[in-house]
């Protein structure tokens, strides 16, 4: 039963991380250079409205989200009880690659400047504030956002990669 559990958490975290990844390389390459075409103001507002779906707890957005932490420490329970080795090592790597490069900046950098954007009152901002606060919040959120982009696809790349070795 130990080694089903663990291939059903494998293909739960493969799959929910590749969804992950394909989110944020999503706002990497499409939304983020769209939203940059938009004006202080309408950038802003995009923002807000696109990131409050997101704090108002998406049920689908959540599910993807949570189930890809909570899959990958499974993953990483049930196989530390049960492999060695190269597969050990691979899933180590992809795991703690996930939840330290992608869910760490998540945590560290991305949520607190989201929430910054959704502190702000932008109709009542003038236009050098309305600067200030795209040129605070734009930059690194796209650095980071790129940087867990790059982590997400390599820690998913990984995963497939254990899977196949695992036959």
């Amino acid at each position: 039963m130990g080694l089903n559990l663990f291939n059903y958490a494998l293909m739960s975290a493969t799959l929910s991380c590749a969804l992950v990844a394909g989110l944020v390389f999503g706002f990497a390459v499409v939304v983020m250079p769209g939203l940059a075409k938009l004006s202080d103001r309408e950038f802003l507002q995009a923002f807000k409205l696109m990131d409050g779906i997101i704090q108002n707890r998406q049920p689908a957005f959540m599910l993807v989200w949570v189930g890809s932490i909570v899959s990958v420490v499974l993953v990483l329970v049930l196989g530390t009880l049960q492999f060695s080795g190269l597969e050990l090592y691979l899933m180590w790597f992809a795991s703690g690659l996930y939840l330290l490069a992608v869910q760490g900046p998540t945590l560290r950098f991305n949520i607190p400047l989201n929430n910054t954007v959704q502190a702000l009152e932008i109709e009542l901002l003038s236009a050098q504030g309305l600067a200030e606060a795209r040129t605070q919040f734009e930059a690194p959120w796209n650095r980071w956002n790129r940087f867990r982009t790059m982590a997400a696809i390599v820690s998913v790349v990984a995963l497939m990669i254990l899977q196949l070795l695992l036959g």
